[in-house]
């Protein structure tokens, strides 16, 4: 007995999915179905003879035709007669004479109890008359009599087919009348009108007409293909126009079972082109659909095993018609309630048959016809298409529909291997739906349900095998089918089944697979919706997952994504979109890109997801900063095409993800390419005129209505700085107004500017800014030339600059912009190019110029108070004042000589007047030297201050001070060589020695020449002091 699920229930008999198993075919098991379907007392019975009817027959053809008709006569009297007390079962007046006709005929008298007899004895009278008048008066009789019973109906039947054997052009011309006339009648009555008794007496013609038709249709037998399809047109007509209730039905089931036979019997009907076969196959669907939700009768199964007795008749049905026998017989069989309920739940009748025996007999009827429609047309295409049907029964919430679904789905997929041989070249994609719709049956809670779906997949890769050749992997496959969902090699054998799928399935087969999956994430039942959450993370985790399946996967992911509640089918799917992330990032950004506006809330948790594996997230933002550089010209910016353009949607998500803290380790790594890419995007923005509502916002309500291109980028360019710790920045341009200048072309440089300046202030990302500064005034791009230029010479502004970068590359990429061809550019490059810090000599020799003038003038206006103290200033500046009268910058060596002046007259030297005129007019090392005398006998005895101040100079990184130093020293050991021995102590001595050794290895040559020159000077001098 079939277990639906529902409990306890028995299961039916199931062949063996490793082997082939002894049956029926489906033709034959139809055939004996047919056979057997009992219903009726006289329409539907086999083609078996009455013992007595050769023996009659003989008699009634020894009758005369007068005898025949008397015999005739008299039945129909006794019939009519009869009619009001047939239940009542009383004797009229004329039994006697129905008694001595059966007496005549050898049959026993008691029989005249049994009209169905009666019936019988008048057709096989018509059958056998001879007088062509005499049948259709006697026919016109019998079709007068009362319609009422259902015995009466079927016994007319009975005799109107008996007749037809032998006179059916009659009998065909007598039921056509009875058709005019039961519409003419039944058109004359007003719908709102009593039903008087003779329309009542003519409310049951349909039905007997109907099942006269069948009784002709058995009767002819091989004369039926001529009449065929008029019979079955005729019954299509009387099921339609009829009263729609259960007598009709009855009766029109009965008549399509004896015609569905009699083509069965005929040879030849298998190449007749009937043309009835459609309206036969909606009446017997409409009979269906009316079918109570439970079993008291055959007529589900009677109905399915006539569908597929006509099914097998030319020509086959239509694919649209044969969907429509699915949807219905399925829906019929697989909506009953379960077992349990079916036994329990049944409207108790007499008579009624065992509920186990109609249901199993019902579900076999459905198998059959599954199995039928394959075996018309082996072929793969034909299996997806009767499993695409019991889709729906597969995802029901109830346990006992599904579990009928894919026992049927089981019965018909072993049959298919175990008997027919499919056709090789069909691979249909669907196939993989298919596959992955029975796969997330294997964690169902009904196990029954678990066992049959994990075969139906063993099945049909087992088919998918036989029309590749691959029959070796058919035994690799069986041992997957031998475990426990709950056992520990559950997660290995689902790894195996998913590298088999991706390779034995085509894509298109596997890519169905994958949105099955994926279609299954949010649903209800959360053992399939996490079971498909796995299985979709091992196929994406699986090396080599095709980039043409990418798009259709995250398309099918993003619809899905707001039916998912659960927290782990979330994190798996998260899991899942980081792998395919890692195999394809070029493929799933732009997907992900093209799916919906940035700003949807349900993209943001696919872009999380990418964020998960830290190289990953790098990778986005870098795909995303390049996206953001696909700039169309201003014709694509048009209304209609903005919301689809790639490098709007790139900003929209770069704005999304500054606030994403998934993204903010990543964004602060990619701070200077983001900013110098929103910089020119806005500045793009600006040049295809995109400012509307710009500035028409309450900056703490941004999120009260969509914001346009330019705003977005310019939120854009705020939030990389307030998201990053840079509020400053952020502050400083907010208080100073400075961001409203991003608004305008014509001050867009300046703000710029302006955020350049706070960013050095502040030192924000100024290395990693300024890089890319440089790479973008080398782009063909003129805005970004114009962003890298403006960051560029702001930032030579400040000192600290020449840390991050060299002068040269400074010096390069700003002289390269001069030949740009944008006028900004080419000012800026030269107002960098003109910065103090482009040229250190000047800025220097101007600040020492000042230094030394602002010095003279303290010892100059010092004032008596501190007299003292500015002399001892005086003094220790004068080494340094004359050694920068060497200085290569004039100005300097002016104002060195002009508060040289102001010392020595503070410290009222002696030959001051001379050393005016040196100072003023002297001209060469004449003059240096008159002045080195000056300074040296108005200082006599300072020679350790004068000394030690030297050496300090001789490390100078300045080749004129050096120089400077080197002179002086050099006079001060060859002119005062015998006031050093005396005044210089051994201390200094040995510093002057360590000094000058220091200078041997000098790369300067001249410094080298210095030390030569003099080592042997300072050697005597030491042993001079030493000594």
């Amino acid at each position: 007995m079939l277990d639906d699920g529902s409990g306890q229930s028995p299961q039916r008999p199931a062949p063996s999915v490793y082997g082939k198993t002894k049956r029926s075919l489906p033709r034959q098991e139809q055939e004996l179905e047919l056979n057997n379907l009992d219903s009726g007392l006289l329409g539907e019975c086999l083609n078996v003879l009455p013992s007595w009817e050769d023996m009659v027959v003989s008699k009634i053809k020894n009758m005369m035709i007068t005898e025949q008709s008397l015999a005739l006569d008299t039945i129909c009297h006794f019939l009519e007669e009869h009619n009001q007390l047939w239940e009542k079962q009383k004797e009229s007046h004329r039994d006697a004479s129905v008694k001595k006709l059966l007496e005549f005929l050898s049959l026993d008298p008691k029989e005249a109890a049994d009209k169905a007899i009666l019936f019988h004895l008048y057709g096989l009278i018509l059958r056998e008359c001879t007088s062509e008048e005499q049948v259709q008066c006697h026919l016109a009789s019998l079709l007068e009599l009362s319609h009422q019973h259902s015995s009466q109906r079927e016994g007319i039947a009975l005799a109107v087919g008996l007749a037809s054997t032998k006179h059916l052009q009659e009998v065909w011309a007598l039921l056509e009348h009875l058709g005019r006339t039961k519409f003419l009648r039944s058109a004359a009555v007003s719908p709102d009108s009593q039903p008087s008794d003779n329309h009542l007496r003519w409310k049951w013609v349909s039905s007997t007409s109907l099942l006269c038709y069948g009784q002709i249709a058995k009767h002819i037998k091989k004369d039926i293909l001529p009449w065929v399809d008029n019979i079955a047109s005729r019954m299509v007509y009387y099921y339609s126009c009829g009263p729609c209730d259960e007598i009709l039905k009855s009766s029109f089931l009965s008549a399509a079972i004896l015609l569905t036979r009699s083509l069965r019997d005929e040879h030849g009907a298998q190449r007749y082109k009937f043309t009835q076969i459609p309206e036969l196959v909606q009446c017997l669907l409409g009979i269906l659909q009316k079918e109570p939700n439970f079993l008291t009768t055959f007529s589900r199964q009677k109905v399915i095993l006539v569908i597929v007795g006509l099914s097998n008749l030319r020509p086959r049905l239509t694919p649209l018609l044969k969907s429509q026998v699915l949807k219905t017989c399925l829906h019929s069989v697989y909506k009953l309630p379960s077992t349990e309920a079916l036994k329990s739940g049944s409207p108790s009748l007499e008579r009624a048959p065992d509920i186990m025996v109609l249901y199993k007999k019902t579900i076999r009827a459905l198998d059959l016809l599954l199995q039928n429609f394959i075996a018309e047309n082996p072929s793969m295409d034909e299996v997806c298409f009767l499993l695409q049907h019991t889709e729906h029964w597969l995802n029901s919430d109830k346990s006992h529909e599904r579990c009928r679904a894919v026992q049927s789905i089981f019965l018909l997929l072993q049959y298919v291997v175990d008997s027919l041989k499919l056709a090789e070249e069909a691979v249909p994609s669907i196939l993989g739906h298919q596959i992955g719709l029975l796969t997330l049956l294997w964690r169902d809670k009904d196990e029954s349900t678990q066992q049959h779906s994990h075969h139906c997949v063993f099945l049909l890769m087992q088919l998918v095998f036989q029309q590749k050749g691959k029959l070796e992997e058919t035994s690799q496959w069986s041992k997957m089918t031998h475990f426990e969902i709950k056992s520990r090699e559950w997660e290995e054998k689902l790894y195996h089944m998913v590298k088999a799928f991706k390779k034995d399935l085509t894509v298109a087969q596997h890519t169905q697979l994958i949105l099955t999956l994926v279609h299954n994430l949010g649903s209800g039942n959360y053992l399939r919706g996490d079971l498909a959450a796995q299985l979709l993370l091992m196929m994406c985790e699986e090396p080599g997952f095709r980039k043409e399946q990418v798009a259709e996967l995250l398309q099918g992911l993003f619809q899905e994504l707001p039916n998912i509640h659960s927290r782990s089918i979330q994190q798996t799917i998260s899991k899942a979109t980081m792998a395919l992330g890692i195999q394809h990032t070029q493929e799933v950004v732009e997907v992900v890109l093209s799916l919906c506006h940035p700003s949807e809330r349900w993209i943001l948790l696919l872009w999380k997801a990418l964020a998960t594996n830290y190289h990953l997230s790098r990778d986005v933002i870098t795909l995303l900063y390049i996206k953001l550089k696909l700039r169309p010209p201003r014709k694509l910016l048009q209304s209609k095409y903005q919301a689809h353009l790639v490098s709007l949607m790139a900003l929209g998500t770069i704005y999304e993800l500054l606030y994403t803290p998934e993204y903010r380790n990543t964004v602060r790594w990619a701070f200077a390419g983001i900013l110098l890419g929103l910089l020119t995007e806005l500045y793009y923005l600006l040049e295809m005129g995109l400012v509307q509502g710009i500035f028409d916002y309450q900056e703490d309500n941004i999120a009260s209505k969509p914001l346009g291109p330019c705003r977005t980028c310019l939120e854009a360019l705020k939030g990389l700085f307030w998201t990053n710790q840079y509020w400053e920045v952020f502050a400083d341009l907010k208080l100073t107004q400075a961001w409203e200048l991003f608004g305008k072309m014509e001050t867009f440089t300046r703000g710029v500017t302006l955020l350049a300046r706070a960013m050095a202030h502040y030192n924000c990302e100024v290395k990693a800014v300024l890089g890319q500064a440089l790479i973008s005034l080398k782009s063909t791009e003129e805005r970004d030339n114009i962003v890298g230029i403006c960051i560029i010479t702001e930032f030579l502004n400040s000192p600290d600059v020449f840390q991050y970068v060299s002068r040269k590359v400074i010096d390069n990429s700003l002289s390269m912009g001069l030949s740009s061809r944008n006028r900004t550019v080419r000012a800026m490059s030269l107002q960098g190019l003109g910065s103090t810090l482009m040229h250190p000599n000047k800025e220097r020799a101007k600040v020492r110029e000042c230094a030394i003038f602002l010095f003279g003038d303290v010892i100059h206006y010092g004032g008596k108070k501190f007299h003292q103290s500015l002399k001892i200033l005086a003094f220790q500046a004068t080494v340094p004042l004359l050694f920068h009268m060497a200085d290569p910058c004039p100005e300097v060596a002016m104002k060195a000589k002009f508060t040289f002046l102001r010392c020595a007259i503070l410290l009222k030297w002696e030959f001051r007047k001379e050393l005016f005129g040196k100072l003023a007019w002297g001209q060469g090392l004449g003059a240096a030297n008159d002045i080195f005398v000056y300074m040296i006998e108005s200082n006599f005895g300072n020679y350790q201050q004068f000394l030690s101040q030297a050496l300090m100079y001789l490390d100078s990184p300045h080749k004129a001070l050096k120089g400077a130093a080197m002179r002086f020293i050099g006079a001060l050991l060859q002119d005062y060589f015998s006031d050093l021995c005396f005044y210089l102590t051994k201390d200094d001595v040995i510093i002057l020695k360590n000094y000058l050794e220091a200078l041997s290895h000098d790369p300067d040559s001249r410094t080298r020449r210095f030390y030569l020159n003099h080592w042997d000077d300072v050697v005597e001098l030491s042993h001079y002091v030493m000594s």
